[in-house]
């Protein structure tokens, strides 16, 4: 029974949301490619056998396989042809190659790589639109009602009846916004403008590291400023579709720089790596949204959208970013890279993520007490 209630509260809610993503991306690769004129052979969801399929009158292969974490566009032509003496030796009948990846242009081949990342970071932006309008977006007043004693914010100067307008030099309307700053930024410099009785005041202070433990005992270092407000003073504010969009684009935005902001620390050693979290964390997450509600599924898939996005940019081989960087070499020098050295460095990429994937999941191991658990039973 406790089997099928984690397969119900958590694998299934993380599944639905991956294969959603997962598709977003793919089909961004695939109508992009279509436009180009390449012709796709496989549009895969999952990896390995196939469980169902289908043929559409183009001759795409739609299908789903046996394990779905991830998914696939296969393109004619993807890597360079061979010489027509190997084909002629696989008995391969010669076939025109007008509809093949390798023949297209250089800006062809480029837009259709970013054309997966470019969708997720799109499918963020539509499910904050609909989000926007007609649930609506959680706004709380940027004005401070209590200066808690001893905090970051006392000993900054701030005071009761303060309007923070900006943080770092980031525009700030709401107190959301605020308190998405400061969490990422624990033990860091924190320059703040507050509007005091009509006359614009700068500020300087240095945000308070707290450590916060889910019920997953997963813990992880946030900023803390010490101010606060009424609790029912939140109130969700509905947009037309218009700003509604305005607004999806920029939170769109802040949330990438948030990510970027947080891998940096990471690299940087002012924050831990323990905060990295691989498939079972997401799994836990995925469970916690959608035990909280559709809406907060469907805001953490934006979320997710998102870090898969951007993600995929990263100069990695293998990667679309990889990609990306190889065109960017063969616009410089006017012809691709050696095959040689693209086979290296996609073993090089493929080395990379493997080890980000195990590194990532040991982290949820460790977090879940799984190793403690095993060590125990052989000690």
């Amino acid at each position: 029974m406790e089997f099928l209630l984690t397969l119900w509260n958590y694998v299934l809610p993380f599944l639905a949301v991956l294969t959603v993503l997962v598709f977003v991306h793919e089909m961004g690769h695939y109508l992009v490619a279509r436009y180009c004129g390449v012709r796709i052979e496989v549009f895969s969801i999952g990896f390995g056998r196939e469980i169902i399929g289908w043929n559409d009158k183009v001759g795409t292969r739609w299908k789903f396989s046996l394990f779905p974490i991830g998914g696939y566009v296969k393109m004619f032509g993807e890597m360079p042809a061979g010489p027509p003496a190997e084909a002629e030796q696989l008995g391969v009948p010669e076939e025109p190659d007008n509809d093949s990846f390798h023949t297209k242009t250089l800006g062809q081949r480029a837009a259709v790589v970013f054309a997966g990342p470019f969708a997720n970071f799109l499918f963020a932006v539509v499910i904050l639109t609909g989000m926007f309008m007609f649930v609506g977006q959680p706004y709380t007043p940027a004005d401070i009602n209590n200066v808690l004693p001893g905090s970051a914010a006392e000993r900054a100067g701030m005071k009761p009846g303060d309007v923070i307008k900006s943080i770092n030099g980031a525009d700030i309307e709401r107190f959301e916004q605020v308190i998405r700053i400061v969490q990422l930024t624990p033990g860091g410099a924190l320059s703040i403008v507050v509007n005091r009785n009509g006359r614009m005041v700068a500020l300087s202070a240095i945000a308070d590291s707290h450590e916060l433990t889910d019920r997953f005992g997963n813990t992880r270092k946030v900023g803390r400023l010490g101010v606060s407000r009424p609790g029912g003073d939140m109130k969700m504010v509905r947009h037309n579709p218009a700003v509604a969009t305005w607004h999806a684009v920029v939170e769109t935005a802040t949330m990438t720089g948030n990510i970027l902001d947080a891998l940096w620390q990471i690299i940087a050693g002012t924050r831990s790596t323990e905060e990295l979290g691989g498939p079972i964390r997401i799994a836990q997450m995925s469970g916690d949204m959608w035990a909280s509600g559709l809406p907060n599924l469907i805001m953490f898939a934006a979320i997710l959208s998102i870090n898969l996005g951007l993600i995929n940019l990263f100069p990695v081989p293998m990667l679309d970013g990889g990609h990306l960087l190889f065109y960017v070499y063969e616009a410089i020098r006017g012809k691709p890279l050696g095959e040689r050295a693209q086979d290296f460095g996609f073993r090089i990429g493929i080395a990379m993520v493997l080890a980000l994937m195990v590194f990532a999941t040991w982290n949820d191991l460790v977090q879940l007490r799984v190793v403690d658990f095993i060590v125990e039973l052989v000690t």
